[in-house]
């Protein structure tokens, strides 16, 4: 390959070879949550709000939903998280901020489940 080249296409071929390499991620988790005490609630215009809300939060964070399916009592997502965003805080953020935002839009869920606490623990 290098019979008939220069010392300087030898250098760039090093160059590119060696240097330019970047290191590649694929960080996907799938996570499964339900509402507090696994009440059946994400349904009709609960289900819609939800899905607007992940998506918009998502890409807050520069989190891609891959696959997600919303059951009337537990939440299917597939996700790639960046590398220097950790599962743990990537989901508590997640959870949080999505309770506070269907607390605001559906104010009667207050009622069913009090204190702001619209996901059970865990994912």
């Amino acid at each position: 390959m290098f019979r008939n080249s220069t010392i300087t296409d030898l250098f760039l071929f090093v160059f590119t070879q060696l240097i330019l390499h970047y290191p590649k991620w694929m960080c996907k988790y799938h996570s499964v949550f339900t509402p507090k005490y696994r009440r059946k609630v994400i349904y009709n215009q609960y289900r819609n709000s939800l899905g607007e809300i992940f998506h918009r939060l998502c890409s807050y964070k520069g989190v891609e939903i891959i696959e997600g399916h919303l059951m009337p009592d537990h939440v299917h997502m597939l996700v790639s998280i960046l590398p220097r965003i950790s599962v743990s805080s990537f989901m508590g953020y997640l959870k949080g901020k999505s309770a506070l935002m269907m607390f605001d839009k559906h104010a009667n869920l207050k009622y069913k489940f009090g204190n702001q606490h619209f996901w059970a623990e865990g994912y």
